[in-house]
């Protein structure tokens, strides 16, 4: 069985801003490929984090090295002018998958909702790139985008759970998580698995055949871009 995890991050010069990731300096793709090997995985897709400025040409170099084993899912700055025209070159990059955006700082909270992303819906679009999603906001829009652009693929990151929550409180979301699902892919972080697989999928299957609509869970959504890719 291929066994692909569907998000890590690497990262070179640069502790974590966030506490809940190993807090060192360097964790490269020579670290977890030995760590995989270890665990029996056989590939992973890497999300570059935002504390370290170089970690798309970080993840670039590793999946360049190791196209059997690593792929990755990029990102760009949204908020400058000569983006508009950055996807068709991120697509050409060794290992691209599609794009992800976790946009949790100050001045990024209202982009989901006030327009400000438009276009960016409308490159990945034309482009087939998927686009996985963080933020506030996400459920008010995920539904509307899909149907706006029917051809766009767009990953629920970490299941759209409630920042800083744990447990129900974390999950609260979930009816209007299941309300918003139009052609969307639901990705589950590894730390939610085990609960919202038993409490949560016969739910979404359920809701699947209420309404004809194309609802897909996938534990591991990006496995199936990569796991495709590798087969």
């Amino acid at each position: 069985m291929l066994i692909v995890d569907a998000q890590i991050h690497i990262w070179k010069g640069h502790k974590p801003t966030n506490p809940n990731h190993r807090q060192i300096a360097d964790y490269t793709a020579d670290d977890v490929l030995k760590e995989m090997d270890e665990g029996g995985v056989n590939a992973a897709v890497i999300h570059p984090p935002g504390w370290d400025p170089n970690s798309n040409a970080l993840a670039v170099e590793g999946a360049q090295r190791h196209p059997n084993r690593l792929a990755i899912l990029g990102n760009f700055p949204l908020d400058k002018p000569e983006s508009r025209s950055a996807i068709d070159g991120m697509k050409t990059r060794p290992g691209m998958l599609g794009l992800r955006f976790a946009l949790l700082q100050p001045h990024q909270q209202t982009w989901l909702t006030d327009g400000s992303l438009d276009w960016l819906w409308a490159a990945a679009e034309r482009a087939g790139m998927p686009i996985a999603l963080l933020g506030p906001g996400l459920l008010q829009m995920i539904g509307r985008t899909a149907e706006r652009h029917p051809g766009l693929k767009l990953i629920i990151d970490h299941y759209a759970r409630v920042r800083g929550g744990s447990d129900d409180t974390a999950h609260a979301n979930q009816p209007a998580l299941l309300a918003e699902l139009h052609e969307t892919y639901a990705a589950f972080g590894a730390g939610q698995a085990g609960q919202l697989v038993g409490q949560r999928a016969d739910v979404l299957a359920d809701k699947r055949l209420q309404d004809g609509r194309q609802v897909q869970l996938l534990l591991l959504d990006q496995l199936l871009l990569f796991g495709a890719r590798l087969a």
